[in-house]
């Protein structure tokens, strides 16, 4: 026996598992019938018709780092950390602002960057000083559009191809073993169908480290996690079968970087970042003709 509806459609008539609203309230449609609920009677429901979109709902992402540097300045600013202090481990502000060992050298490096603090190799991190507003940094206001990360991208092609040659000529055995794991760390979040953008940060992060050079590190601290592009996308999201194959292609990419790295071949290194980068840049090239010709 078909069941009607109360405002007399039928069962058959209206989608099925969908909420629509009658003379006499809102009713759910399912596979079993039609069955009605008056929400205002009841304080503990919510209104489904009155619930904000997800889109509404959902806020920009914190950058943690920039948490971590903000507060740091701030007790530079007040005098809880002097001029000449030496700053605590990497493993006291884990444990103090809760967060990875990845956010807390992006933090560092953008620090040093920026003139508030200075590491000595063996010693320890000290604070030099409030720094200087005009050193270089790229703001998330700076990576709001496809152009703007395509031009990102464009200064990471010149800066990462010339330190990938250097690390293969300089690297170390610690050095081997961060990037070993960033990329072990990267495919695990991709089998999980997650994104890996710190697992990413921290492999090209490392790199720079392994040239010895302590400017590069700082130029890519500086630049931040903020520079992978995916980082610009909802890590809430899980990830469609598209994209997911997007990053097993990537993590190909980071083994070929890192195959040249531990065979100290400089050339295959630098050739191999720059076919990475210059492949993220193309995809993003692709996507802004498209969003230019809609």
């Amino acid at each position: 026996m078909t069941r009607n509806h109360p405002d007399g459609l039928r069962r058959q008539d209206l989608p099925a598992r969908k909420v629509v609203r009658t003379s006499r309230g809102l009713c759910y449609i399912s596979s079993r019938g039609v069955s009605s609920y008056n929400w205002a009677r009841d304080p503990h429901k919510k209104d489904p018709m009155n619930e904000p979109t997800l889109a509404i709902r959902r806020s920009k992402p914190r950058n943690l780092a920039l948490d971590v540097v903000d507060t740091l300045v701030e007790r530079v600013r007040t005098g809880a950390l002097p001029i000449g202090a030496k700053l605590p481990t990497e493993s006291a502000f884990m444990e103090e602002f809760g967060v990875s060992r990845t956010v807390v050298r992006e933090a560092l490096s953008k620090l040093q960057a920026s003139g508030v603090v200075q590491t000595r190799h063996g010693v320890g991190t000290f604070v030099v000083g409030l720094g200087d507003a005009s050193a270089f940094r790229i703001g998330p206001e700076q990576l709001a559009t496809l152009r703007d990360v395509i031009a990102v991208l464009e200064l990471r092609i010149g800066l990462e191809t010339e330190s990938a040659a250097l690390a293969a000529a300089r690297r170390t055995d610690a050095n081997l073993k961060v990037m070993r794991q960033a990329l072990d760390e990267f495919a695990a979040a991709v089998n999980q169908g997650l994104d890996a953008v710190a697992a990413d940060f921290t492999f090209h992060s490392e790199i720079a480290r392994a040239t010895q050079n302590p400017h590069f590190a700082d130029l890519i601290g500086a630049l931040g996690m903020a520079a992978i592009p995916r980082a610009r996308l909802d890590p809430a999201n899980p990830a469609d079968i598209e994209r997911l194959d997007y990053l097993k292609r990537v993590h190909g990419e980071h083994e070929s970087i890192y195959d040249a790295i531990v065979s100290q071949d400089a050339e295959a290194a630098r050739a191999a970042m720059r076919t990475h980068l210059a492949n993220s840049r193309e995809r993003r090239r692709r996507a802004a003709a498209l969003v230019n010709d809609a």
